[in-house]
């Protein structure tokens, strides 16, 4: 029988997952190419043959998805995998019609298919939109694992952005780690305040040799999910965060309603800066959608080193790059801290922005109060530094969690905005969920 010829639509994370736990070994299939979206520099690659394996000794090319419906043709392909998230139902059915038309099937696979098996208790973090609050929770998390002496080991969703092979299992526990693997802005977003916490965070793209390496020193798995992806390993123990920002959203994105379904503990997160009324609409759909789900609501408490200093001023603010481009939000913690504040003026960056940043802005017009922390390579760190340089603003409001004047030269004056979750006491707490958590999994304290 011949092998069916399959093209991996991706955005460098879920595509080498799904290959790697269901395509890899198969010998009915041959994935011909990986295509490569939302992020900029992850095309014009190659998966290595060693992560490959040996019936793809050349490895594996990764084109831009611009090309799929030529690749569809020229190459003769039976089947499309799509296998990146935060994108609408609307954008994935487009999507499926184009692959269709072109004469290729178009394929969504199964949760539990690509979900390894650990042989530690597992607890993990998603949500239904990016920048919803994730990393905040899961910060919480490690810290009420550490409060009961119980260690929890990090594994976060992909971030390969750099040399494929050398990220095949990664292990930060100190900001010298981030220095020396080179790290971009966005890995540095999601590690950076865990290890402050004293996580230990793994990553990487083998996924099956990141957890069992984490195995080795955790008692608890803690996946810590990326935009609004499903689970890599299979969980005993699902938090699922919403955003009432963003009401509705819970199940109109892919495959964030997948997670909203599934969730053992729905966690309604921003309500302090978030309308009532929304608040209210998130509780309602999560009564009527997975009326067996927990709830929890919590505040996402803004930080800033000095509030008095943005009163009356210009305020660049620099928020969290993926919340804002592919995530859709106009604004983030930054933007709320800074009108709290009574900032006279969030600047439009759009005048100031140069090269690869004005490609961004130009791409996500929406931008029009904050400038996004994008990093993937050195040229995009120069650009924004150049872009924050040239915005003369009176000061700058770093938002993202990356302490970016380690990074770049800002060239102005800065103060840093930082936040963390709070609960709130309308039902069940955190502590509570993990404690029956661990009696059933018999996890105690450490025993000293």
């Amino acid at each position: 029988m011949a092998e069916r010829r399959i093209v991996i639509m991706g955005a460098a994370g879920r595509d080498f997952h799904d290959f790697l736990t269901r395509y890899r070994d198969d010998e009915g299939t041959r994935v011909v190419a990986f295509t490569a979206t939302q992020i900029p520099g992850i095309d014009s690659r190659t998966f290595p043959a060693e992560l490959a394996g040996p019936r793809y000794p050349q490895g594996i090319p990764i084109v831009p998805e611009s090309r799929l419906g030529m690749l569809i043709a020229d190459e003769k392909i039976d089947e499309v995998v799509f296998a990146y998230s935060d994108v609408s139902h609307e954008y994935v059915m487009h999507h499926a019609e184009a692959v269709i038309a072109a004469g290729a099937d178009f394929t969504l696979l199964g949760a539990e298919p690509t979900m390894i098996p650990s042989t530690k208790p597992v607890v993990s973090v998603c949500a239904v939109r990016t920048g919803v609050g994730k990393s905040g929770i899961s910060r919480h998390l490690f810290k009420l694992f550490r409060e009961r002496g119980i260690r929890a080991v990090d594994i976060r969703h992909p971030m390969p952005y750099r040399d494929l092979l050398n990220m095949r299992v990664e292990r930060y526990a100190s900001l010298a780690d981030l220095d020396e693997l080179g790290c971009t802005i966005e890995e540095r977003e999601e590690y950076e305040p865990l290890i402050e916490e004293g996580a230990v965070v793994m990553a990487g793209v083998d996924y099956e040799a990141i957890l069992r390496e984490a195995e080795k020193e955790a008692d608890v798995i803690v996946w810590d999910g990326g935009n609004n992806d499903l689970p890599f390993i299979k969980s005993d123990l699902e938090f699922v965060a919403l955003d009432p920002h963003r009401a509705g959203h819970e199940r109109a994105f892919h495959p964030g309603e997948a997670n909203f379904l599934r969730a053992t503990v729905l966690v309604v997160n921003k309500v302090d800066s978030a309308d009532p009324e929304d608040v209210a609409a998130v509780r309602a759909a999560a009564r009527t959608y997975n009326p067996g789900a927990l709830v929890i609501e919590t505040d996402s408490v803004i930080d800033v080193d000095d509030e008095t200093a943005l009163a009356g001023k210009r305020v660049l603010v620099i928020e969290d790059g993926p919340t804002v481009t592919h995530g859709g939000m106009p604004y983030g913690a930054g933007a709320i801290a800074a009108k709290r504040a009574g900032a006279a003026e969030l600047i439009d960056p759009r005048p100031f922005a140069v090269k690869s940043i004005k490609k961004t802005l130009d791409a996500y017009p929406h931008l029009t109060e904050v400038l996004p922390a994008m990093g993937y390579s050195p040229e995009q760190l120069a650009d924004l530094e150049a872009t924050v340089q040239a915005s003369g603003a009176d000061v700058v409001l770093v938002a993202t969690p990356v302490d970016l004047s380690r990074l770049l030269d800002l060239g102005l004056p800065a103060l840093r905005a930082k936040y963390h979750v709070q609960e709130r006491a309308t039902g069940i707490s955190f502590g509570e969920v993990l404690d029956m958590f661990c009696y059933k999994h018999r996890l105690g304290p450490i025993e000293k």
